[in-house]
């Protein structure tokens, strides 16, 4: 064995440890002393449940906070501003908490507007510590303030402490406060910060706040109620340390108009400064957020830089909270939560264990066929399949990782880096597919060596080889692929970076086991001085197939059916919605019931698509306080007839499970799963996709071949789409999912294709384009037939097998596997033919 090959051993026994050890234990354990510990996979809202806030803009604070601005301001006047402060706030309040969310690292939660400016949150099963981290993030509205102190403070302080009066609340302690015991009780009054802020002020542009101190006690402080600056000046912040005191403080950039008016307030408040004529000492500027008081420094000069500080007595873990809370934005009114619960998982036990099932089945058969087509070579196949599995834990968190710097703080600063990413059931069958897929790379290693021992080569050579002349098609088609997930992760929000991390760390692991493990074993196994060929079956001998001559009709067709598909769909959207969209898009009706005995969710869940005739979601849900369990249904369609969808729904529950007595505790209607947010992240990241595969494969190749491979995977995405739709299945956001793998299908298929055409340009200059574009399809189509072929095998068992759980994300991919066969031999050729229009592209040189 070669020094070269032991270290490849050595890395892969080193990246088998690292996995094993991201891994271990996968599920929750219990220690001797009873304590539970987490385990390392973190499961999804369908897998494990987790916990549930619904929140509601606090209205009552939001006029109290105006009318302590503004206490001559009449009743009427003060509910207009209040209405206008609401108007369109639902949306910004969703995506500023989706921030703060994914920066704690909790990754995909669910939320969904309400009416009356309710939010509900869902969040997969978290620990209590994050669980109390999303609290403060989502109590926090993050109004960033910057406002002077009065002129006369400590005149005003030592009077204060001097009278001997505390407010409300607070003790006096020397001169200091210090909270007394009924701080909670007075504090959860909705106006008290407000009749706090009155405290003993001079005149009413000033507000009365505390400072806290180390030792726990709060100084008095007399702030200006007019702000100089706030959160809208501020461009980033982060954590830094003092390297002399130790202490953490939070550092501020603001914007260049930030910038600007914070050299402007510095200037003019220095000492001797336009605005502190007559003293030696700058003015104090306050640092405040959401009532609290952070800091209060004296300005000793101007400060042009456009950078400021946090201080106070911060721990590492609230240094990074505020930090993303502040880098997530401030919410445009604050915030009150109404209740908490714990969810239960939206898929039952029996739903996952079949899902499972079916995907290792499926996995079963791509190794049996791998065997039986290839032999010796299908053996090799399978061991890089079984390590694709057990090195995919380290390939998520290296994938995450890497395209985490380039969001920072994308999964949460004070997050594990060698956590795993959140695992939901569209994700597992994502897996399943990773493993169809993966078997490309093998596929096409083998078939290169075929031709290679056609040729009369010895076993070594005809490996090594093999393994050359395959390496720019795995290349060019997995960096490609890997590209796609990049720009999608980076320009993307919530399940796309979630579904970006999966598709990177698959294509990472297939390409690692596929070009460095399997040659491993060859070297290893094969002897120097074999000349034997291996046995391969062979699927098409010889094929010599006009593929370009009926390209224009086959088109033709298809584009009409795109057009008449996606047609359909739009003439069903615009008559009822949620006849063609799941309740994930154009929201719907929740409705809660209460029940005396718990009945099968999977029999919970068909009744109630039968009674309003469309998709439906059940989820078994429990109060904090253990008052009462409660089942939460979930569907698009909000009155059936003239009937409430609740009530229909209510009165087939009680006809099919008479012992549950279920009866409604609550019926809300609640706003799209995708909000805004996400659809112009996902529209974003899609359009620079497209974009970034353009330059990619003209770089590669030229524009031809880039016009043809965009136009392949937008005919694979919209058919998919169109026919799937026609089948009367509601589009989901496991549907987007399933749309995403298909396009990452489709430029990896399409890749490998244009890269034996250019192979085959380079030897032969005098044959036409058009022939040599035939020679190049007919040569690969064993490949592309193989492939292919095992995909859909694991597709096929997941959609046959996996039940309901999987159902619309199988069916989808099935489609999509069938039109990408068909796109990447018909359509992405034509196109790019048509473009050089009989003339002969350049072939470029290796890069």
């Amino acid at each position: 064995m070669s020094r070269n090959d032991l270290l490849k051993w050595l890395v892969l026994a080193i990246l088998a440890m690292l996995s094993a050890y991201v891994v271990y234990p996968p599920f929750e354990t219990e220690g001797p002393d009873g304590t539970k510990r987490p385990g390392k996979i973190r499961r999804g809202l369908d897998l494990s449940g987790g916990a549930s806030f619904t929140v509601a803009i606090d209205e009552e604070r939001m006029a109290a906070d105006l009318r302590a601005e503004n206490p001559d301001m009449d009743e009427q006047t003060l509910r207009a501003k209040v209405r206008a402060a609401l108007k369109d706030a639902d949306s910004r309040t969703i995506e500023v908490i989706r921030n703060r969310i994914d920066k704690t690292g909790i990754n995909e939660p669910v939320i969904q507007a309400g009416k009356d400016h309710r939010i509900n949150i869902q969040l997969p099963g978290i620990t209590p510590e994050k669980y109390e981290e999303a609290e403060k993030s989502i109590r926090s509205a993050a109004f960033l303030e910057f406002k002077l102190v009065h002129a006369q403070n400590d005149r005003l302080v030592d009077k204060l402490l001097a009278s001997g009066h505390a407010p409300e609340g607070y003790i006096l302690d020397g001169r200091s406060f210090r909270r007394g015991p009924d701080y909670k009780g007075v504090s959860e009054a909705p106006d008290y910060f407000s009749r706090l802020s009155l405290f003993e002020v001079p005149d009413p542009r000033y507000a009365f706040m505390l400072e806290k101190a180390s030792d726990g006690s709060y100084s008095p402080i007399f702030v200006l109620r007019k702000a100089e600056l706030t959160g809208d000046a501020l461009s980033s912040a982060r954590v830094e340390r003092n390297q002399i005191t130790g202490k953490q403080h939070i550092a501020l950039n603001f914007n260049a108009k930030g910038t600007a008016e914070f050299a402007r307030v510095t200037k003019a408040y220095a000492p001797r400064g336009s605005k502190n004529k007559d003293s030696d000492v700058g003015r104090q500027l306050a640092i405040i957020m959401d009532d609290t008081l952070y800091s209060a420094p004296v300005i000793k000069s101007e400060i042009p830089s456009g950078q400021a500080q946090i201080t106070g007595n911060f721990s590492p873990a609230e240094a990074n909270q505020l930090r993303n809370i502040l880098n997530a934005g401030s919410l445009p009114a604050p915030m009150k939560i109404l209740e908490q619960r714990s969810i239960s998982p939206t898929l039952g036990e029996d739903a996952v264990k079949r899902a499972l099932n079916a995907g290792l089945v499926g996995i079963v058969i791509i190794m049996a066929f791998m065997l039986a087509y290839y032999t010796y070579c299908g053996l090799v196949a399978n061991v890089a399949l079984v390590l694709n599995l057990l090195l995919l834990p380290v390939g998520l968190v290296f994938a995450s990782n890497v395209l985490g710097v380039f969001v920072p703080d994308s999964s949460g600063g004070a997050s594990n880096p060698m956590a795993l990413p959140v695992l939901t059931m569209p994700g597992i069958a994502g897996i399943m597919l990773t493993i169809g897929m993966a078997v490309d790379a093998n596929v096409l290693i083998f078939e290169r060596i075929r031709e290679e021992f056609a040729t009369g080569k010895s076993t070594r050579t005809a490996v090594a080889a093999g393994y050359d002349r395959a390496f720019l098609a795995i290349f060019d088609s997995n960096i490609t692929t890997l590209l796609t997930a990049a720009i999608l992760f980076i320009f993307g929000a919530g399940p796309i970076r979630g579904y970006a991390i999966m598709l990177s760390a698959g294509i990472l692991i297939s390409m690692f086991t596929a070009l460095v493990v399997t040659r491993l074993v060859f070297n290893a196994t094969v002897p120097e001085a074999s000349v034997k060929p291996f046995k391969m079956f062979q699927m098409i001998k010889s094929p010599s197939f006009d593929f370009i001559k009926p390209a224009k009709l086959c088109i033709i067709t298809s584009v009409s059916i795109v057009v008449i598909t996606c047609a359909i769909f739009a003439v069903r959207v615009f008559k009822n919605p949620s006849d063609v969209m799941a309740v994930d898009f154009v929201g719907g009706a929740a409705v809660t019931y209460s029940y005396k005995e718990k009945a099968s969710d999977i029999e919970i869940k068909a009744i109630a698509e039968k009674a309003v005739n469309n998709d439906a979601t059940v989820q078994y849900q429990s109060t904090l306080d253990s008052s009462g369990d409660l089942l939460l249904i979930k569907t698009s369609v909000v009155t059936v007839g003239d009937r409430n969808s609740a009530a229909v729904i209510l009165d087939a529950l009680n006809e099919n499970f008479p012992q549950c007595a279920f009866a409604i505790t609550g019926d809300d209607i609640v706003g799209s799963a995708v909000g805004d947010d996400l659809k112009r992240a996902a529209t974003q990241a899609v359009i620079i996709s497209l974009i970034g595969i353009l330059i990619y494969v003209s770089l590669r190749f030229e524009f031809g071949f880039a016009l043809g491979a965009v136009a392949a995977l937008a005919h694979d995405a919209l058919f998919t789409f169109g026919v799937y739709s026609l089948f009367g299945r509601q589009m989901s956001l496991t549907t987007v999912a399933a749309l995403l793998t298909i396009v990452g299908y489709s430029v990896n298929n399409t890749i490998v294709i244009f890269d034996r055409i250019r192979e085959t340009l380079r030897k032969d200059f005098k044959t036409d384009f058009k022939t040599l574009c035939n020679q190049a399809l007919n040569a690969t189509l064993s490949r592309t037939m193989l492939t292919s072929l095992t995909t859909i095998m694991a597709a096929l068992s997941l959609f046959l097998f996996g039940g309901v759980a999987i159902s619309d994300f199988s069916f989808a991919m099935l489609i999509g596997l069938l039109v990408g066969t068909y796109t990447s031999l018909i359509v992405a050729p034509t196109v790019m033919l048509a473009w050089y229009s009989k003339r002969r592209p350049f072939a470029p040189k290796d890069k």
